[in-house]
Protein backbone atom coordinates (compact mmCIF):
# COMPACT_ATOMS: atom_id res chain seq x y z
CA UNK A 1 0.00 0.00 0.00
CA UNK A 2 1.34 3.40 -0.93
CA UNK A 3 1.51 6.23 1.54
CA UNK A 4 -1.11 8.18 -0.44
CA UNK A 5 -3.54 5.26 -0.38
CA UNK A 6 -2.92 4.75 3.32
CA UNK A 7 -3.69 8.39 4.03
CA UNK A 8 -6.87 8.23 1.91
CA UNK A 9 -8.03 5.13 3.80
CA UNK A 10 -7.37 6.85 7.11
CA UNK A 11 -9.35 9.90 5.95
CA UNK A 12 -12.30 7.75 4.89
CA UNK A 13 -12.31 5.87 8.20
CA UNK A 14 -12.13 9.07 10.26
CA UNK A 15 -14.90 10.78 8.29
CA UNK A 16 -17.12 7.69 8.52
CA UNK A 17 -16.63 7.61 12.29
CA UNK A 18 -17.54 11.28 12.62
CA UNK A 19 -20.73 10.96 10.56
CA UNK A 20 -21.75 7.74 12.30
CA UNK A 21 -21.32 9.50 15.63
CA UNK A 22 -23.77 12.18 14.49
CA UNK A 23 -26.30 9.49 13.62
CA UNK A 24 -25.73 7.48 16.79
CA UNK A 25 -25.79 10.40 19.23
CA UNK A 26 -28.28 12.47 17.23
CA UNK A 27 -26.05 15.52 17.41
CA UNK A 28 -24.59 17.40 14.42
CA UNK A 29 -20.83 17.23 14.04
CA UNK A 30 -18.10 19.42 12.56
CA UNK A 31 -17.66 19.43 8.77
CA UNK A 32 -15.51 16.63 7.37
CA UNK A 33 -13.65 18.84 4.90
CA UNK A 34 -10.77 19.04 7.36
CA UNK A 35 -10.38 15.28 6.78
CA UNK A 36 -11.66 14.78 3.23
CA UNK A 37 -9.85 16.87 0.64
CA UNK A 38 -11.49 15.83 -2.65
CA UNK A 39 -14.81 14.59 -4.03
CA UNK A 40 -13.54 11.08 -4.86
CA UNK A 41 -12.64 10.53 -1.21
CA UNK A 42 -16.02 11.97 -0.19
CA UNK A 43 -17.79 9.40 -2.37
CA UNK A 44 -15.60 6.71 -0.81
CA UNK A 45 -16.96 7.81 2.59
CA UNK A 46 -20.52 7.65 1.24
CA UNK A 47 -19.86 4.19 -0.22
CA UNK A 48 -18.43 2.92 3.08
CA UNK A 49 -21.51 4.16 4.93
CA UNK A 50 -23.78 2.62 2.29
CA UNK A 51 -22.07 -0.75 2.51
CA UNK A 52 -22.37 -0.72 6.30
CA UNK A 53 -26.11 0.03 6.12
CA UNK A 54 -26.62 -2.79 3.64
CA UNK A 55 -24.64 -5.17 5.85
CA UNK A 56 -27.03 -4.26 8.69
CA UNK A 57 -29.97 -5.34 6.52
CA UNK A 58 -31.18 -2.00 5.16
CA UNK A 59 -32.58 -2.25 1.63
CA UNK A 60 -31.31 0.08 -1.08
CA UNK A 61 -34.29 1.25 -3.16
CA UNK A 62 -33.03 4.15 -5.24
CA UNK A 63 -30.96 7.31 -5.51
CA UNK A 64 -31.35 11.05 -5.08
CA UNK A 65 -29.74 13.69 -7.24
CA UNK A 66 -28.57 16.89 -5.61
CA UNK A 67 -27.02 20.18 -6.72
CA UNK A 68 -29.22 20.37 -9.84
CA UNK A 69 -29.75 24.11 -9.38
CA UNK A 70 -27.21 26.36 -11.10
CA UNK A 71 -27.47 28.82 -8.21
CA UNK A 72 -26.53 26.15 -5.66
CA UNK A 73 -23.74 24.88 -7.91
CA UNK A 74 -22.29 28.39 -8.06
CA UNK A 75 -22.58 28.67 -4.30
CA UNK A 76 -20.48 25.52 -3.80
CA UNK A 77 -18.15 26.23 -6.72
CA UNK A 78 -19.08 23.14 -8.78
CA UNK A 79 -20.49 22.49 -12.24
CA UNK A 80 -21.99 19.04 -11.76
CA UNK A 81 -24.69 17.46 -9.59
CA UNK A 82 -24.06 14.90 -6.87
CA UNK A 83 -25.95 11.81 -5.74
CA UNK A 84 -26.92 9.92 -2.60
CA UNK A 85 -28.59 6.65 -1.66
CA UNK A 86 -32.25 6.00 -0.82
CA UNK A 87 -33.07 3.20 1.60
CA UNK A 88 -36.48 1.70 2.27
CA UNK A 89 -36.57 3.01 5.84
CA UNK A 90 -36.18 6.56 4.52
CA UNK A 91 -39.55 6.43 2.72
CA UNK A 92 -42.54 8.16 4.33
CA UNK A 93 -46.04 7.32 3.01
CA UNK A 94 -48.04 10.09 1.35
CA UNK A 95 -49.93 12.00 4.03
CA UNK A 96 -48.13 10.33 6.93
CA UNK A 97 -46.53 12.16 9.83
CA UNK A 98 -42.78 12.48 10.19
CA UNK A 99 -41.86 11.75 13.82
CA UNK A 100 -40.26 14.63 15.68
CA UNK A 101 -36.51 14.16 15.68
CA UNK A 102 -36.46 11.64 12.80
CA UNK A 103 -33.71 13.61 11.04
CA UNK A 104 -31.21 16.30 11.97
CA UNK A 105 -31.74 19.90 10.86
CA UNK A 106 -34.50 19.14 8.34
CA UNK A 107 -35.45 21.23 5.33
CA UNK A 108 -37.75 20.32 2.43
CA UNK A 109 -37.96 20.65 -1.33
CA UNK A 110 -40.36 19.47 -4.03
CA UNK A 111 -39.13 17.13 -6.76
CA UNK A 112 -40.15 14.86 -9.61
CA UNK A 113 -39.60 11.18 -8.82
CA UNK A 114 -39.12 8.49 -11.46
CA UNK A 115 -39.73 4.80 -10.77
CA UNK A 116 -37.94 2.41 -13.14
CA UNK A 117 -39.20 -0.77 -14.76
CA UNK A 118 -35.90 -1.65 -16.48
CA UNK A 119 -32.21 -1.69 -15.56
CA UNK A 120 -30.01 1.13 -16.84
CA UNK A 121 -26.61 -0.46 -17.35
CA UNK A 122 -25.18 1.10 -20.53
CA UNK A 123 -21.98 3.10 -20.39
CA UNK A 124 -23.83 5.98 -22.06
CA UNK A 125 -27.63 6.17 -22.07
CA UNK A 126 -29.86 7.94 -24.55
CA UNK A 127 -33.11 9.73 -23.84
CA UNK A 128 -34.85 6.80 -25.56
CA UNK A 129 -33.22 4.37 -23.11
CA UNK A 130 -34.51 6.42 -20.21
CA UNK A 131 -38.02 6.91 -21.60
CA UNK A 132 -38.32 3.16 -22.13
CA UNK A 133 -37.06 2.41 -18.61
CA UNK A 134 -39.43 4.68 -16.65
CA UNK A 135 -42.53 2.89 -15.37
CA UNK A 136 -44.21 5.99 -13.95
CA UNK A 137 -43.67 9.43 -12.44
CA UNK A 138 -44.68 10.77 -9.02
CA UNK A 139 -44.58 14.08 -7.18
CA UNK A 140 -42.19 13.94 -4.24
CA UNK A 141 -41.03 15.86 -1.21
CA UNK A 142 -37.44 15.30 -0.18
CA UNK A 143 -36.75 16.02 3.47
CA UNK A 144 -33.13 17.00 3.27
CA UNK A 145 -31.04 16.82 6.41
CA UNK A 146 -27.48 17.43 7.45
CA UNK A 147 -25.32 15.71 9.98
CA UNK A 148 -22.99 18.73 9.62
CA UNK A 149 -23.49 21.37 12.32
CA UNK A 150 -25.35 24.46 11.13
CA UNK A 151 -25.50 23.25 7.51
CA UNK A 152 -21.91 24.50 7.20
CA UNK A 153 -21.26 22.41 4.11
CA UNK A 154 -18.92 22.31 1.15
CA UNK A 155 -19.21 19.87 -1.77
CA UNK A 156 -17.19 17.18 0.01
CA UNK A 157 -19.25 17.56 3.18
CA UNK A 158 -22.58 16.99 1.44
CA UNK A 159 -21.29 14.14 -0.75
CA UNK A 160 -19.82 12.29 2.23
CA UNK A 161 -23.08 12.87 4.13
CA UNK A 162 -25.15 10.95 1.53
CA UNK A 163 -25.87 14.14 -0.42
CA UNK A 164 -27.61 15.55 2.67
CA UNK A 165 -30.55 13.17 2.30
CA UNK A 166 -32.83 12.46 5.24
CA UNK A 167 -36.26 11.11 4.25
CA UNK A 168 -38.54 11.29 1.23
CA UNK A 169 -42.27 11.22 0.54
CA UNK A 170 -43.74 9.95 -2.73
CA UNK A 171 -47.19 10.78 -4.05
CA UNK A 172 -49.61 7.86 -4.16
CA UNK A 173 -51.03 8.27 -7.69
CA UNK A 174 -48.58 7.17 -10.41
CA UNK A 175 -48.63 8.91 -13.79
CA UNK A 176 -47.24 7.22 -16.92
CA UNK A 177 -44.43 9.32 -18.32
CA UNK A 178 -46.20 9.88 -21.66
CA UNK A 179 -49.20 11.35 -19.81
CA UNK A 180 -47.19 13.62 -17.53
CA UNK A 181 -46.80 16.34 -20.15
CA UNK A 182 -43.61 18.28 -20.66
CA UNK A 183 -41.83 17.96 -17.30
CA UNK A 184 -39.56 20.86 -18.26
CA UNK A 185 -42.57 23.17 -18.11
CA UNK A 186 -44.30 21.53 -15.13
CA UNK A 187 -44.99 24.17 -12.51
CA UNK A 188 -44.47 23.45 -8.81
CA UNK A 189 -45.91 25.08 -5.71
CA UNK A 190 -44.88 24.07 -2.20
CA UNK A 191 -47.14 25.03 0.70
CA UNK A 192 -46.34 25.03 4.42
CA UNK A 193 -49.30 25.25 6.80
CA UNK A 194 -51.38 26.44 3.84
CA UNK A 195 -49.02 29.26 2.83
CA UNK A 196 -47.13 29.10 -0.44
CA UNK A 197 -43.43 29.13 0.43
CA UNK A 198 -41.72 28.03 -2.79
CA UNK A 199 -42.43 27.85 -6.50
CA UNK A 200 -40.52 26.50 -9.46
CA UNK A 201 -40.66 24.32 -12.55
CA UNK A 202 -38.97 21.33 -14.13
CA UNK A 203 -36.57 23.57 -16.02
CA UNK A 204 -34.87 24.43 -12.71
CA UNK A 205 -33.60 20.83 -12.55
CA UNK A 206 -30.67 20.86 -15.01
CA UNK A 207 -33.07 22.22 -17.62
CA UNK A 208 -35.28 19.10 -17.42
CA UNK A 209 -35.67 16.34 -14.79
CA UNK A 210 -34.77 13.75 -17.45
CA UNK A 211 -31.41 15.49 -17.97
CA UNK A 212 -30.63 14.89 -14.31
CA UNK A 213 -31.72 11.26 -14.55
CA UNK A 214 -29.51 10.69 -17.60
CA UNK A 215 -26.51 12.14 -15.75
CA UNK A 216 -27.22 9.85 -12.82
CA UNK A 217 -27.66 6.71 -14.93
CA UNK A 218 -24.31 7.22 -16.68
CA UNK A 219 -22.49 8.18 -13.49
CA UNK A 220 -23.72 5.16 -11.53
CA UNK A 221 -22.55 2.75 -14.22
CA UNK A 222 -19.07 4.26 -13.96
CA UNK A 223 -18.99 3.83 -10.17
CA UNK A 224 -20.34 0.27 -10.26
CA UNK A 225 -23.81 0.83 -8.75
CA UNK A 226 -26.10 1.02 -11.81
CA UNK A 227 -29.79 1.76 -11.51
CA UNK A 228 -32.07 -1.28 -11.50
CA UNK A 229 -35.70 -2.06 -12.23
CA UNK A 230 -37.81 -0.94 -9.27
CA UNK A 231 -35.45 1.85 -8.24
CA UNK A 232 -36.82 5.28 -7.33
CA UNK A 233 -34.93 8.33 -8.57
CA UNK A 234 -35.45 11.73 -6.96
CA UNK A 235 -34.38 13.96 -9.84
CA UNK A 236 -33.64 17.17 -7.95
CA UNK A 237 -35.29 20.28 -6.56
CA UNK A 238 -37.77 22.24 -8.67
CA UNK A 239 -37.46 25.26 -6.39
CA UNK A 240 -35.78 26.51 -3.23
CA UNK A 241 -35.41 24.50 -0.04
CA UNK A 242 -37.63 25.66 2.79
CA UNK A 243 -37.19 25.51 6.55
CA UNK A 244 -39.46 23.09 8.39
CA UNK A 245 -40.17 22.51 12.06
CA UNK A 246 -42.44 20.70 14.52
CA UNK A 247 -46.11 20.93 13.59
CA UNK A 248 -45.51 22.00 9.99
CA UNK A 249 -47.72 20.52 7.27
CA UNK A 250 -46.23 20.43 3.77
CA UNK A 251 -47.96 19.91 0.45
CA UNK A 252 -46.28 19.99 -2.95
CA UNK A 253 -48.30 20.30 -6.13
CA UNK A 254 -46.68 19.62 -9.49
CA UNK A 255 -48.53 20.29 -12.72
CA UNK A 256 -49.45 17.05 -14.49
CA UNK A 257 -48.47 14.88 -11.51
CA UNK A 258 -50.82 15.90 -8.71
CA UNK A 259 -49.83 16.48 -5.11
CA UNK A 260 -47.99 14.91 -2.19
CA UNK A 261 -48.33 15.76 1.47
CA UNK A 262 -46.64 15.17 4.80
CA UNK A 263 -46.69 16.63 8.30
CA UNK A 264 -44.08 17.00 11.02
CA UNK A 265 -45.03 15.88 14.49
CA UNK A 266 -45.15 18.55 17.14
CA UNK A 267 -42.19 18.69 19.49
CA UNK A 268 -42.62 16.42 22.45
CA UNK A 269 -43.42 18.26 25.64
CA UNK A 270 -40.72 18.36 28.28
CA UNK A 271 -41.50 17.71 31.90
Amino acid sequence: MTTGTHHADDAVSEAVSRLERAHREYQPVDPVRDIVSDVDTAYAVQERLTARRQAEGHRLVGRKIGLTSQAVQRQLGVDTPDFGMLFADMAVPDGAEVPFGAVLQPKAEAEVALVLQDDLTHERHTVADLLRAVAFVLPAIEIVASRIRGWDISLVDTVADNASCGLYVLGSTPTPLHRAGDLRLAGMALHRRGDQVATGAGAACLGHPLNAALWLADTLVRVGRPLSAGDTVLTGALGPMVEVGPGDVLEARIEGLGSVRTAFAREEATS
